[in-house]
């Protein structure tokens, strides 16, 4: 999008934001739900601020960042009142200190180190940071995150933590070539999200299940998500520099 004037990107971002809504609405009603139960992230990934605010200007209240370092860099540009944000990317423990108190909610807790050290942080600074534990989907070796074997284990372990409360699950999914293995994989996080919150555990709270991006959120949303992370759908084809 890098060929277009700042007015046609401004343009282009309504008119996506029209079509998304419609989808996760048409997606939220086949799966038995209002389409208000269905969270819409916008991921800012190097996406520019003018373009960001002109989204929050148009209703986007929830924006993802993937670096600590960006969202830190853009964070005094952005009108962030009434607009939560949340980190999505890997955190490294160095990072942690710096983003504690800069999010709502950190998504990508794919261990037990970071899970501790995100409490550790949190007490220093004396607030409660809410976490999605990240669930390795699709098996990949390339991902980050618990196994589904694994999981329960580590909701367990990691409700244990202080300075921190566990609010639901993420998911990276793989790209399928097939609908039903895509929605496959949704559904087993659904299942999971469900059944981890049946058990009721202190400091457990299932009230987030975030998956599906650009390209699956309505196969995400017929199966589940209750938020959904849409990116260049939004702002267009990423612009590295």
């Amino acid at each position: 999008m890098e060929w277009l004037s700042d007015n046609e990107r401004f343009l282009a971002i309504e008119e996506n934001l029209k079509i998304i809504r419609n989808d996760i609405a048409e997606a939220a009603i086949k799966s038995g739900r209002k389409p208000d139960d269905v969270s819409l992230m916008a991921v800012t990934k190097t996406v520019e601020s003018r373009f960001i605010n002109h989204a929050i200007g148009c209703g986007i209240n929830l924006i993802g960042e993937n670096k600590v370092q960006e969202l830190l860099l853009k964070e005094s540009e952005l009108n962030l009142s009434g607009c939560s944000a949340h980190l999505i990317g890997h955190l490294q423990s160095t990072k942690v200190k710096k983003i504690v108190g800069h999010v709502d909610t950190i998504q990508s807790v794919d261990s037990l180190s970071i899970a501790k050290e995100i409490g550790k942080r949190s007490l220093e600074a004396g607030i409660i940071t809410k976490v999605l534990l990240e669930v390795n989907a699709g098996s990949e070796d390339s991902k980050f995150g618990f196994s589904a074997e694994e999981l329960f284990e580590r909701t367990c372990e990691i409700s244990e933590i202080d300075g921190i409360t566990v609010n639901g699950l993420m998911c990276v999914a793989p790209i399928c070539e097939k609908e039903v293995e895509i929605r496959s994989i949704f559904s087993n996080m659904h299942r999971m999200f469900i059944d981890i919150g049946a058990k009721k555990m202190d400091n457990v709270n299932m009230n987030v299940l975030s998956m599906g991006m650009s390209g699956d959120y309505e196969y995400a949303v017929m199966e589940g998500a209750n938020l959904v992370r849409v990116g260049s759908a939004i702002f267009g084809a990423r612009i590295y520099r």
